[in-house]
């Protein structure tokens, strides 16, 4: 056969991406079935391709009989004719006959032909699934090929994805050929062929530019810890850096801010804050509102991750951002509900006794400290420093706040194992002295009767833990409480 259908071979090799051994496997299989279509049998059939792929050929496996007794043409030759192929041919040998193409029935060989193209697209599919999938969430770069109800389709070399409406960034416009970089957001097989989602809207697709561009965090010497994004308008990106020697914002923006106008620039001038990432909510907080000035923050309740930020009068407009969008952001990093407050506005707020400590600090103060004082997780003896990296990222740092948590909050929180929670609760009782204040130095009054009914004690109505009127939450299962509180008159009326 000549070079012809092999140079057909290694186009198609080229164009669809298989490989040379499934596409001679492919063309075998249309050979042999054009054979069987036209003889009856393939049973003696035989294709050989050369070792470079060069030619292909089908041959016919045929005994030589004596001239005078042919009985079977498919599987038999006569003497003369095999001798006139090969002169040392003798009877009841085998000689393979080359057969022409040409020979074979029309309808089997169309037939053959589109169960060989079915085949190669499934071949295709399987290939181009497996290279695709190993790939997402990679960066990908392709050119504009069409727009089709808001998707546009994009040509990926040897097939084509699809950049959905929703997964484009507003500030963008596309032009038919032009480089389009996205990522790969998903891989899958359709009925009518492989489809491949792409998106320039997704928070990963930042992240895989700055590894682009910053080397360190390539090398994940730098780690983003989170990077949350309104596409078009603004990103955050947590940052920190596992060397204390390498500056996470200083490498990330670059010198001169090459490396972070370079992800700007692909985004089309998307504005970019890097920030350093703190497991103290209160300074990732104050991080998080970059590039506003943060006077203090107070953690208002730290189970429902509920704080509160004070800035000056001349930076409210700034921590809050055009549309809220700064402290919308900041929300979505930090993961804590910031409700952003000025300095006058927060003098005049009526906070609890409890937030009010929070807000200066004075849980523990410097002479505490110097007498030894353990205030923090961290300083007790017995807790491992997986629990504890466990615990400060979901903002737990002072015993304190452990001790207003039930077991039940402690085994929500993941990474924390039943038998942690039982190590806690022993190292809290051995080590950890709860100093209940001295009535004659405290500002009640307790010869009033309001007084006297302040500190009663009542159960908790889910769990008949024991609670006081004072309290918010049940200490054992975490419902919130409530009291009602009626004086003499009122119940006299």
């Amino acid at each position: 056969m000549n070079s012809e259908f092999a140079e057909s071979i290694h186009q198609i090799t080229q164009d669809k991406g298989i490989s040379n051994d499934l596409v001679q496997k492919v063309v075998e299989e249309f050979l042999l079935a054009a054979y069987k279509k036209t003889f009856g049998t393939s049973d003696n059939a035989v294709v050989k391709f050369q070792e470079d792929g060069g030619e292909v050929g089908i041959y016919a496996k045929k005994i030589i009989v004596d001239n005078d007794d042919l009985y079977d043409p498919v599987g038999e030759i006569e003497l003369n004719e095999a001798r006139a192929l090969n002169e040392e041919a003798n009877i009841g040998d085998e000689i393979l006959v080359e057969i022409n193409p040409k020979d074979f029935d029309r309808q089997a060989v169309y037939t053959a032909k589109q169960r060989a193209k079915q085949y190669l697209r499934d071949i295709q599919k399987d290939t181009l699934y497996s290279e695709f999938s190993d790939k997402v969430n990679e960066v990908i770069i392709g050119y504009y090929q069409r727009e089709r109800n808001g998707n546009i389709y994009v040509d990926l070399g040897r097939t084509e994805g699809v950049l959905p409406r929703k997964n484009q960034s507003p500030r963008e416009t596309y032009a038919p050929g032009s480089r389009i970089k996205s990522l790969i957001q998903e891989v899958r097989k359709t009925p009518s062929g492989l489809q491949i989602v792409l998106s320039r809207r997704d928070p990963e697709f930042v992240k895989k530019l700055f590894e682009l561009e910053v080397p360190e965090i390539y090398e994940q010497i730098i780690l983003i810890q989170k990077i949350v994004r309104e596409a078009g308008y603004r990103t955050k990106v947590a940052v920190r850096s596992v060397k204390e020697d390498v500056d996470p914002i200083g490498a990330c923006v670059g010198l001169k801010g090459v490396r972070i106008q370079a992800v700007m620039k692909e985004l089309e001038g998307e504005r970019i804050d890097i920030l350093r990432w703190d497991p103290d909510p209160k300074t990732f907080i104050q991080n998080a509102l970059s590039p506003a000035q943060v006077t203090q923050v107070v953690l208002l309740d730290e189970s429902r991750h509920q704080a509160l930020v004070v800035v000056p009068e001349s930076q409210l407009s700034l921590a809050i951002g055009k549309q809220g969008l700064n402290v919308k952001l900041a929300n979505r990093l930090c993961d804590w509900s910031i409700d952003v407050k000025t300095e006058e506005q927060f003098a005049e707020m009526d906070l609890s006794r409890e937030a009010r400590e929070a807000a200066h600090g004075l849980f523990r103060d410097e002479e505490e400290a110097e007498d030894g004082v353990i205030t923090q997780i961290a300083e007790l003896e017995g807790v491992s420093e997986r629990v504890v990296e466990i615990l400060t990222q979901h903002g737990i740092v002072l015993i304190e706040t452990l001790l207003n948590m039930s077991r039940n909050d402690l085994n929500k929180i993941d990474g924390i194992t039943a038998q942690d929670v039982e190590n806690l609760m022993k190292v809290i009782d051995e080590n950890v002295e709860i100093v209940e204040e001295d009535p004659g130095t405290s500002d009640i009054d307790y010869s009033s009767q309001d007084d006297v009914e302040y500190e009663e004690e009542f159960e908790c109505p889910e769990c008949g833990h024991p609670v006081q009127i004072n309290m918010t939450q049940c200490p054992n299962c975490g419902v919130g409480l409530s009291f009602e509180i009626e004086d003499e008159e009122s119940e006299e009326k």
